[in-house]
C-alpha cells in the first residue's frame, strides 16, 4: 500500500511538470504604477493606474498606460494598449547605428552607440525600454523630467528614428550633394568666364566698401533736407507776422 502511495505522488508531480505553461510572444516590465483618485459628488473613487513596457528582445516594442479598479486589471490593460502600439526598432549587431537626441515636452534624450561588451548604460524607465527593445550595447542619459511615462514615450519616439531615412534626420542624400556641388561649379564658371572677358569680378570687399558708402551718404542729405525745410518754415513765419503789423497799420 505504501508503495502504491509513493508511485502516485510520484505519477501526479510529473503530471504537474509535464503541465507548465507556454512563454507569452512579449516580456512585460512594470515601469510605474500609481494611486489615482477621481473626485465624485458622493467622494472620492480610487483606481490603479499602471504603466507597462512590453518586448519580444527582438526589435520589437510598445508600451501601454492604462487604468483600473485593481493593479491586475490596470496591468492586463496596459499590457492590451501596448500591443496595439508595438514599434520596430532598427539595430546594428547588439546596438544602435548612430547618435540620436530627442525631446518630447520636458523630457530630453540622448541615446549612444557602444561597443560589442559595454551594455547597457542607462536608468529608471530607459533601462527596461533599451532591454526589451533587444539593444545590448548602449550608453543613455535623460535630462529634464523625471516622470516616467514622459520618459518611455521619449525613447520610444527617439528609436523610431533608426529606421527614417537618413535625410530626414538633417544628413543630406547622395543626389542632394551632388545638385550643390553642381551650382557651386556655375558660379565658379560664371567668375572665371568674366575674367577671360576683361569685365571686372565684384569681390566682397568692393561690395562691402560700396554698402558702407551709400549707408554714410543718406544720413547727410536728410539732414540737408532738415535743415532746408526749417529755414522755409521760418520765413514764412515772418512773412505772415509783417502781414499782421501792416494791417494793423
Amino acid at each position: 500500500m505504501e508503495n502504491n502511495k509513493t508511485n502516485n505522488r510520484r505519477g501526479k508531480k510529473n503530471f504537474r511538470r509535464k503541465g507548465n505553461r507556454p512563454k507569452p510572444e512579449f516580456d512585460q516590465k512594470m515601469v510605474d504604477l500609481a494611486r489615482v483618485t477621481r473626485v465624485v459628488k458622493g467622494g472620492r473613487r480610487f483606481a490603479f493606474r499602471a504603466t507597462m513596457v512590453i518586448g519580444n528582445r527582438k526589435g520589437k516594442v510598445g508600451y501601454g498606460v492604462a487604468k483600473g479598479p485593481d493593479v491586475s486589471t490596470a496591468i492586463s490593460k496596459a499590457v492590451a494598449i501596448a500591443k496595439k502600439q508595438m514599434q520596430e526598432v532598427k539595430r546594428t549587431n547588439t546596438t544602435i547605428s548612430f547618435e540620436i537626441k530627442k525631446k518630447l515636452g520636458a523630457a530630453k534624450i540622448l541615446i549612444k552607440p557602444a561597443k560589442k561588451g559595454r551594455g547597457i548604460v542607462a536608468g529608471g524607465a530607459m533601462r527596461s525600454v533599451l532591454e526589451l527593445a533587444g539593444i545590448k550595447d548602449v550608453v543613455a542619459k535623460s535630462m529634464g523630467t523625471s516622470n516616467k511615462i514622459n520618459v518611455v514615450r521619449a525613447t520610444i519616439s527617439a528609436l523610431e528614428e533608426l529606421s527614417l531615412p537618413m535625410v530626414k534626420q538633417g544628413v543630406q542624400s547622395k543626389e542632394a550633394r551632388s545638385a550643390t556641388k553642381k551650382e557651386v561649379k556655375k558660379v565658379v564658371s560664371k567668375k572665371t568666364e568674366k575674367k577671360a572677358e576683361g569685365k571686372p569680378v565684384a569681390s566682397k570687399k568692393s561690395v562691402a566698401n560700396k554698402t558702407t558708402k551709400k549707408s554714410e551718404e543718406k544720413p547727410v542729405a536728410k539732414k540737408a533736407e532738415k535743415k532746408e525745410a526749417g529755414k522755409k518754415s521760418k520765413d514764412t513765419k515772418t512773412e505772415k507776422k509783417d502781414e499782421k503789423a501792416s494791417a494793423k497799420k
